[in-house]
């Protein structure tokens, strides 16, 4: 493997910065980290302006970029027809289904050529379109600029806009007078995203980022005000939470969500007084979550209070205070997860898993008749679309599998009717007959069986030959969805094995899968991916030197664990933006995420246990001497959610314990944060970096 990165011109020799220990003693315990000071003191100010990040923390990141420059030099015209590529499976001029409200159907549309969209609205009963916010426009000049929400205002004056600019996640909250189409000189910073607008449309509720980027605050904007004088709703004392702000389908409440990875808290304001003393629904307690919709008087809570560990739905008066009140009203059952619901003015609606696929299911409120929305593929991916509309027989949800491009269908839940309303374009063509969409099961160590879906063509050979692009996330209960990918299509064209190993720390077979991959469970995440590997190879679809895999974020901590564990199982590593020095972060608390995390990883600060736990997997303090296969780490400067120095950091320990020539890549974004770049193209010259990387791994370069 490594022949195919042997330059025909001499490679500078990788950067290796100083060593400067700093000794931490935790729990009886003594650890060193030679490379600490790659963690800006003044992180905080870097977020708002890159300008101020420390000289010598500059020039060793700018020196990672010239090194991964030149060792992948020689792949430039192939990263440019990939992005050719993948950019003519994008329909330029697209535009999504307008949804309707009231006297108008609004939606979003993309011109020819356009990184960002245009918000638009035509009128119900027949017209032109108006455009309503050009976000090409409005990222004009700008090195990063992504969109954090829009919403109109119920009466349709207003757009509630906002915006980051900086990739930090820090919002400018923007209003637009829609008869005009100026801008309001009402502009609130350092928001988490969209406002969330009152019933009769005088203003909106937002949240509001502290220094260390944690919404800690609710605030109410009225119209025309300036934001120093907006009314502080509700303030969260406990760092360990997140909060955001909602609505109800039927516009009669604004929803306040408190919540960590365990545990959530709701609190009611009705929309139409937004001077109203916000109402707490029910007291958190440790381990119980629940969500809350509104119709006719009463609520509709989906939580796992009881036992209920793949939740259940419950009902209460409208004025219930505490769990005394409520009665269920769809029953847990063992191995069907409800994920999602909404109520419409006669019915419930509810998105589930069972068996690790996803159905819709709709409960007429009158009499409970029940009946399902489902497919027939092995694998696929089902999501509610919802509606604006509250007194409405209709909904929409998309569908796509890894061979079916994304579908959109107008559902009736009364009459049962459904229609196709769009399929995704892939104007260079896609014949799904040419891909074959498996789902497989790989033996875990404890007799688990653990799902992988496979994409590949029907032509490729399956005899141990193939490459195999294998990716995984195994986090926070989330599911990565069997769902079509254009871009994947040029890996598969060229004769890959695309693979998602659905392992343990998601909820693709219930709640329990999430259970067993977290806190002091967590190596099973680890373990069944390494599973998934050797089912693989034994299935013979791959080799183990024909692996490549690739995981991002908290799959990059995944990427990190496996190649300490297991390296020779894998032909070549990609972690992308990745959560990789896990114990150094559980224990830094000013961190923005590191409270509300304590409740996935566990709380190394005050638990010798978990500490001891952290330890034996955080990928950063187990590098160790031996050798790893060729690996590429993307990071984003004004990162977040991980920050910079975590991937920064791991490289150089890599450089400095393996015993191989294999190359390690830093490439980090200076003007981007963890979603790195902002526009439906740009992202493309990423993607294509990274599809080049593993192409010239597997000899497929050319």
């Amino acid at each position: 493997m490594t022949k195919s990165f042997d330059p025909t011109a001499a490679l500078p020799r990788p950067p290796l910065p100083e060593q400067r220990p700093l000794r931490d003693t935790r729990h009886g315990r003594e650890r060193q980290d030679p490379y600490a000071w790659l963690r800006a003191a003044n992180w905080q100010d870097v977020f708002k302006d890159t300008g101020l990040l420390d000289p010598a923390i500059r020039a060793h990141l700018e020196a990672e970029n010239d090194y991964q420059k030149a060792v992948m030099t020689g792949t430039e015209a192939l990263r440019e027809a990939l992005v050719a590529e993948m950019r003519g499976r994008i329909k330029e001029d697209d535009s999504s289904v307008p949804a309707p409200d009231g006297p108008y159907a609004y939606g979003i549309a993309y011109q020819a050529g356009a990184e960002h969209p245009r918000f638009v609205r035509v009128p119900r009963d027949g017209g032109e379109a108006q455009t309503l916010l050009d976000a090409e426009k409005e990222a004009a000049d700008r090195p990063y600029f992504s969109l954090g929400g829009a919403s109109h205002s119920g009466d349709h004056r207003w757009l509630a806009w906002a915006y980051d600019d900086k990739g930090s996640e820090f919002y400018t909250l923007k209003v637009r007078d829609l008869a005009s189409g100026e801008d309001l000189p009402d502009v609130v910073e350092d928001t988490g995203g969209g406002g969330v607008w009152s019933s009769r449309s005088g203003g909106y509720f937002y949240t509001r980022l502290d220094s260390n980027h944690r919404p800690s605050r609710v605030f109410y904007h009225r119209l025309g005000d300036g934001p120093a004088n907006d009314a502080l709703i509700y303030e969260e004392t406990d760092a360990g939470f997140f909060m955001g702000v909602g609505k109800t389908q039927s516009d009669e409440f604004v929803v306040i969500d408190i919540h960590d990875h365990e545990t959530s808290e709701c609190w009611l304001i009705p929309s139409a007084n937004p001077a109203a003393e916000p109402r707490l629904l029910a007291e958190r307690e440790t381990g119980v979550e629940y969500d809350v919709d509104e119709a006719n008087g009463t609520l509709y809570i989906r939580t796992n209070a009881d036992g209920a560990h793949d939740y259940k739905l419950v009902t209460a008066p409208v004025d219930a205070i505490g769990r005394g009140e409520w009665a269920d009203f769809v029953p847990h059952q063992d191995g069907r997860l409800i994920l999602d619901h909404f109520v419409l003015k006669n019915h419930l609606v509810w998105l589930e898993r069972r068996d690790g696929l996803p159905r819709i299911v709709v409960k007429r409120l009158s009499d409970g008749e029940e009946h399902a929305v489902a497919f027939a593929e092995e694998a696929y991916s089902l999501g509610l679309s919802g509606t604006y509309e509250f007194d409405t027989t209709a909904i929409r949800f998309s569908y796509s599998s890894p061979t079916t491009p994304s579908q959109t269908f107008e559902y009736d839940v009364e009459s049962r009717e459904r229609v196709l309303l769009k399929t995704q374009e892939v104007p260079s063509g896609h014949d799904p007959d040419a891909y074959v969409t498996r789902r497989i099961f790989a033996p875990a160590k404890d007799g688990e069986m653990v799902p992988v879906t496979l994409l590949y063509r029907r032509d490729t050979p399956l005899d141990g030959t193939a490459p195999c692009l294998l990716y995984g996330y195994g986090s926070y209960g989330i599911t990565i969805p069997a769902s079509f990918s254009s871009n994947i299509l040029s890996l598969v064209d060229r004769g890959f094995v695309y693979a998602i190993a659905h392992i343990r720390g998601g909820k693709d077979k219930g709640f329990r899968w999430y259970e067993a991959g977290r806190r002091r469970n967590k190596a099973n995440t680890f373990t069944d991916f390494i599973a998934a590997a050797d089912h693989l190879v034994a299935e013979r679809f791959t080799a183990y030197e024909r692996i490549v895999a690739e995981g991002g974020s908290a799959g990059g901590m995944l990427m990190g664990a496996v190649a300490n564990m297991a390296p020779e199982k894998f032909g070549g590593i990609v972690a992308v933006v990745p959560f990789v020095d896990v114990l150094n972060t559980m224990l830094d608390d000013p961190l923005p995420l590191t409270p509300p995390e304590w409740p996935e990883w566990g709380n190394p600060v005050l638990s010798g246990e978990d500490y001891e736990v952290i330890a034996s997997y955080s990928p950063y303090d187990n590098v160790k001497a031996q050798a790893y296969p060729p690996t590429l780490v993307l990071a984003g400067l004004t990162d977040p959610r991980v920050t910079y120095w975590e991937p920064a950091k791991w490289v150089a320990r890599l450089r400095e314990m393996k015993t191989d020539d294999n190359p390690v890549l830093l490439r980090t974004n200076m003007d981007s944060g963890h979603a790195g770049a902002s526009g439906r193209f740009s992202k493309l010259e990423e993607i294509a970096y990274v599809y080049a990387f593993a192409l010239r791994l597997m000899g497929k370069a050319q």
